[in-house]
């Protein structure tokens, strides 16, 4: 990623600016809460894959930095109530939201961010864009809710965590790549090749990352997460169908 990160090294630069822009508001806690999001920032691997996508295609736009400011308010809202869920103190190596602020601040929050990235699109009348957002929540909130459903009843199929990790986290990295290509590709199969590219690259992200839960490296997150909350993440579906009874119980 250092490499692709020197490719769009200004593209990204520009792209901070219309971000802090597009979180700004006239609510002084709320804009106190959207300065510590923002100094807090992640790798910006989703916005570099909307970027990335979009110069494969053509200059770098206006619409191509408010598909990926739109893209980081959705996946920063995502994370916002994933921590509150998770009661997760950290995130990134610094307080969460929620440990701050509580989990009632923490809900608006992540409601508001949601609300600026749909009026982003709205305003600038980027109807395709929020198509490929609009689906890519669906997904994700679907993916999300069958696995909660499965871990109930203990489906130990690795198809069914396909399935699932397709939907919560493939297809948001899928979203990145269709939205970055529709701001500079005509051609809606070439856009449709590279929603299918993030889509397999966001599937292999997230077994990497069920991985990290299971390890002690410092991830910016705290581990062994997914096994208190009963995830049948790849790790522990592959040790339950491969291990002797009694290790199993």
């Amino acid at each position: 990623m250092k490499l692709a990160r020197r490719v769009i090294k200004q593209e990204l630069s520009q792209f901070e600016t219309h971000f802090r822009e597009a979180v700004k508001s006239r609510v002084p806690l709320l804009d106190r809460i959207m300065q510590y999001i923002v100094k807090r920032k992640g790798k910006q691997m989703r916005p570099m894959f909307v970027l990335l996508s979009a110069r494969l295609g053509g200059e770098i736009n206006d619409s191509t930095y408010r598909a990926a400011s739109l893209i980081e308010l959705l996946h920063t809202a995502t994370l916002v109530h994933d921590d509150v869920v998770d009661d997760a103190m950290e995130r990134r190596g610094f307080f969460s939201i929620n440990a701050l602020w509580k989990n009632k601040i923490a809900v608006i929050v992540g409601d508001y961010l949601l609300s600026k990235g749909l009026l982003l699109s709205l305003d600038n009348k980027d109807f395709k864009v929020l198509q490929i957002l609009s689906s890519a929540i669906k997904m994700m909130s679907e993916g999300e809710l069958l696995q909660l459903e499965k871990a109930r009843n203990l489906n130990l199929k690795e198809s069914i965590y396909y399935e699932i990790i397709k939907g919560k986290t493939a297809s948001l990295l899928a979203a990145c790549c269709a939205a970055g290509a529709s701001s500079t590709f005509d051609d809606d199969a070439q856009i449709e090749k590279l929603k299918i590219f993030g889509e397999k690259v966001g599937m292999a992200f997230q077994i990497k990352d069920d991985l990290f839960d299971y390890g002690n490296e410092s991830i910016g997150k705290p581990t062994g997460n997914d096994i208190k909350e009963k995830k049948l993440t790849l790790p522990l579906i592959y040790t339950l169908n491969n291990c002797d009874a009694s290790l199993r119980r």
